[in-house]
C-alpha cells in the first residue's frame, strides 16, 4: 500500500559521470547519492551537500584493525569536482559524515561555502575543516535557520544509538528537515527510533525521507560502532511521519556494516511497505517538483 501524493517524484538513471551531470541546469529539486549517508541537492539557485564521504580516510585509519573500512564502492566524484557548493550540512562528527579529506577540498574550492553542523561538533569542525568561524553555522535540535535565501534548515534530535548531549546540553547527533522551492526533505542523520522522533518530524509534512537502513549489531555496538535504523524501522518511521517517499541509504560502503540491496528491493515490493521505497543508487537522479 502506498499513500497518495501531490509531489511528483522521478527516478532517472544516467550514464555520464556525476561531475558532468551536475553541470546541467536544475529543474525542480534534484538529488544524487554519494554513497553512505551522502547526497548532493540541487535547487533552482543553490548546490548543497549533506554528509559527503568521498575519500579513503577511514580505510587508512582502520587498516589492519578488526573492522577494516575498505570501500565496497568507489567514490562517484572527487570533492573538487562537486562544482560550486554553497552549503554543506553535517549531521555529526563521525568521519564518514565529517571527513576532513572531503570537506577541506570543498572549502578550498568554494571560498563562500558555509558548513552547517551541530553546535556540539563546532570544535571538531574548526579542527577538521580549518575555515574561519564565520563560515560555520552551528545549530541545535529545535532550532531553525535560513543559511541561504529561501533555504531553511530545522534540526531534529537523533539517537546514534543514544540521545547524547554535551555538558552544555547540546545534542551530539542531529537530523535535518530542509525546506526549499516548495519541497521538504528529512535527512535523519544516523539514528535509531526514539521517543518523540515521530512527533518532532511529522508536523513538517515532509515530501521525502532520507533514512539509513544498515541496522545495528551487538558485536559492533560492543566495539564502539554505533548502529542505525533497520530497514523495517526506517520504513515504519517514514510512514509514521507521513512521508510518501523514502530513499534507503547508508549501505554498500563497508562490508561489516551494511544492508543487502536485494532486501531493500524486496521490501519495496512487499504489501506491508506503506511508503514508496527507493534504494539509493549511484548514477541515478531523484527529482521532486511542485510544478511537475
Amino acid at each position: 500500500m502506498t499513500p497518495p501524493s501531490s509531489m511528483p517524484f522521478l527516478e532517472s538513471p544516467f550514464s555520464e559521470p556525476l561531475a558532468e551531470r551536475l553541470r546541467a541546469a536544475a529543474r525542480g529539486v534534484r538529488l544524487y547519492w554519494l554513497g553512505q549517508a551522502g547526497f548532493v541537492i540541487l535547487t533552482s539557485r543553490f548546490r548543497i551537500a549533506i554528509d559527503p564521504y568521498l575519500s579513503d580516510s577511514l580505510a587508512e585509519k582502520y587498516k589492519g584493525k578488526r573492522f577494516e573500512h575498505d570501500r565496497m564502492m568507489p567514490a562517484p566524484i572527487a570533492p573538487s569536482e562537486l562544482g560550486p557548493v554553497d552549503l554543506v550540512l553535517v549531521t555529526h562528527q563521525h568521519t564518514d559524515h565529517m571527513d576532513p579529506q572531503t570537506l577541506v577540498p570543498i572549502a578550498e574550492a568554494n571560498p563562500d561555502c558555509r558548513f552547517l553542523l551541530p553546535r556540539a561538533a563546532l570544535g571538531a569542525a574548526q579542527e577538521r575543516i580549518g575555515v574561519q568561524s564565520e563560515r560555520l553555522v552551528p545549530i541545535d535540535a529545535g532550532e531553525s535557520v535560513e543559511p541561504l535565501p529561501g533555504f531553511t534548515v530545522s534540526a531534529i534530535r537523533a539517537a546514534h544509538e543514544t540521545l547524547e548531549r554535551t555538558p552544555e546540553g547540546w545534542h551530539r547527533f542531529l537530523g535535518y528537515v530542509v525546506a526549499t522551492d516548495g519541497v521538504r526533505l528529512y535527512h535523519s542523520g544516523d539514528t535509531i527510533p526514539h521517543e518523540g522522533l515521530v512527533e518532532e518530524v511529522a508536523p513538517f509534512r515532509v515530501d521525502l525521507a532520507l533514512l539509513p537502513v544498515n541496522g545495528r549489531r551487538a558485536e559492533l555496538t560492543e566495539a564502539g560502532i554505533a548502529g542505525n535504523l533497520t530497514l523495517d524501522e526506517a520504513c515504519l518511521l517514514a510512514d509514521r511521519i507521513g512521508a510518501p517517499d523514502m530513499i534507503a541509504h547508508h549501505y554498500g560502503m563497508f562490508a561489516f556494516n551494511t544492508e543487502c540491496p536485494e532486501a531493500i528491493d524486496t521490501k519495496s515490493e512487499s504489501a506491508d511497505c506503506r511508503v514508496r521505497l527507493h534504494r539509493a543508487k549511484l548514477s541515478v537522479e531523484y527529482r521532486l517538483s511542485r510544478a511537475g
